[in-house]
């Protein structure tokens, strides 16, 4: 492991490294294979079993529930155990539970009751095995290679945020819903064949201790980000722009197409140039790391955000108009994919490896309960004050984060412009020394 990483750091990028690339390649076949039964468990559920509105809306909340539910368990199971069998793992059982589909469909059992097991069964799966893919990322490169594995990360994210759901209708429109899901079911084996070729990332640990409860243990995830003076004002930064951020989503598309006229090609045009714009953001971040530094980086983006979401609230019905918010778009989310790239790195390298998945997933459970809250929220908004108003609440609570990175200074000496990515300054509060680190580890 160490030749492996002494040569990425060499070469300057992530790459380099093997296992990097090999979990790379499972992280990007297991995100195109949910695309597909993201797509393929509605059209079922209508075309197949004929659910009603109220079926399908239980469907989607088999499939959601678990991110928030499960999020700080799988935390502390992903601290727990080492992380490449929990991936292979949870990519197996995925494969298993996806295939019971189609072959309930041969069998001629296949039910709504069915569909709701495999949308809950897959949402936990995800859960735990993200809880583990994420936080292995600093096992695996260097941390000054951080940025630009999660850089790499991000520009696959951002491609199948923007495209699965246009790869899954294709697949599901050719091959037909039900036979779609053997293919979700292969690209799990594929994934799990990727994280298997992972090299054992695993350090010997001298002292051994007992594990703690699982609430002592979430407990302790939660008090090191909330008690950290650089990691607290990034989650809490995070956590209102996902609220903000879920406010504008709940109406954009329903404002393009109502009020702006933009019909279905309007729409395809301004979600396809956001696409590009996340792609560019991604691979341009660590360039921007070594130039401008973490923090401004992060500053920028977040602003920039803010301001590309005003063309939204003046915006007319016309070509011209449709043009601005296909630019205002991609800016946009080239700013996210810069900011959220570059927060990721910075509290990979401040958290100690113990705490790595737990950190991780006290910022998911966070960031999912305020986005189901600002969905609520934003149905109240629309229903007393009208979409524009909701969309304009959601736009100035965008600038809330910048407020929150700038009233942080421990975060502003984070890293300064042209230092060498990778290299945060300590953090303010003490950190336990390395053999009381290691005792804290479990194999």
């Amino acid at each position: 492991m160490t030749t492996s990483k002494t040569s990425a750091s060499s070469r300057g990028t992530a790459w380099a490294t093997r296992s990097f690339r090999a979990y790379w390649a499972g992280e990007a076949t297991s995100l195109a294979g949910s695309s597909l039964h993201a797509v393929a468990l509605p059209v079922i559920a209508v075309l197949e079993l004929k659910a009603s509105p109220g079926q399908i809306s239980l469907l989607t909340a088999a499939a959601l529930t678990p991110s928030f539910a499960l999020a700080l368990p799988a935390g502390v199971i992903g601290d727990r155990y080492a992380k490449r069998p929990v991936m292979v793992a949870t990519d197996l059982t995925a494969a298993a539970v996806v295939a019971a589909v189609p072959t309930c469909w041969v069998l001629g059992a296949l039910s709504m009751t069915v569909l709701y097991a495999v949308a809950l069964m897959l949402g936990a799966l995800t859960v735990l095995h993200d809880a583990a893919a994420i936080a292995i990322v600093p096992e695996l490169v260097p941390h000054a290679q951080l940025p630009d594995a999660n850089a790499r990360m991000t520009a696959v994210f951002n491609v199948a945020d923007t495209s699965g759901s246009y790869i899954g209708s294709l697949v599901v429109s050719l091959a037909g819903a039900v036979r779609t899901l053997w293919l979700d079911a292969a690209s799990y084996l594929v994934s799990a064949w990727c994280a298997s070729r992972i090299r054992d990332t695993s350090t010997p640990k001298p002292v051994v201790v007992q594990h703690t409860g699982m609430l002592s243990a979430i407990r302790d995830g939660i008090r090191y980000v909330m008690g950290h003076p650089q990691q607290r004002p990034l989650l809490l930064a995070l956590a209102v722009h996902g609220f903000a951020d879920r406010i504008v989503i709940t109406y954009y598309a329903y404002t393009l197409l109502t009020t702006l006229h933009a019909g279905s090609a309007g729409l395809g045009l301004v979600m396809g140039a956001t696409g590009v714009g996340g792609l560019v953001g991604a691979l341009s971040t660590t360039r921007l790391l070594r130039r401008f530094g973490s923090y401004p980086v992060m500053q920028a983006g977040f602003l920039a955000y803010a301001v590309c979401g005003v063309p939204l609230l003046m915006a007319q019905p016309g070509p011209a108009w449709l043009g601005v918010l296909a630019a205002a778009g991609a800016m946009r989310r080239a700013a996210a994919a810069a900011a959220g790239s570059t927060q990721r790195s910075l509290r990979q390298q401040l958290c100690p490896q113990h705490l790595q998945s737990r950190a991780q997933q006290t910022s998911v459970c966070l960031l999912s309960g305020s986005r189901l809250l600002a969905a609520l929220a934003a149905g109240g908004i629309a229903a007393v004050f009208g979409v524009w108003v909701a969309l304009l609440v959601g736009t100035l609570l965008h600038l809330v984060p910048s407020g929150l990175l700038w009233a942080s200074p421990d975060l502003r000496r984070s890293t300064k412009p042209g230092a060498p990515i990778g290299s945060p300054t300590q953090p303010t509060v003490p950190h336990q020394s390395d053999s009381q680190e290691n005792a804290h580890r479990v194999p």
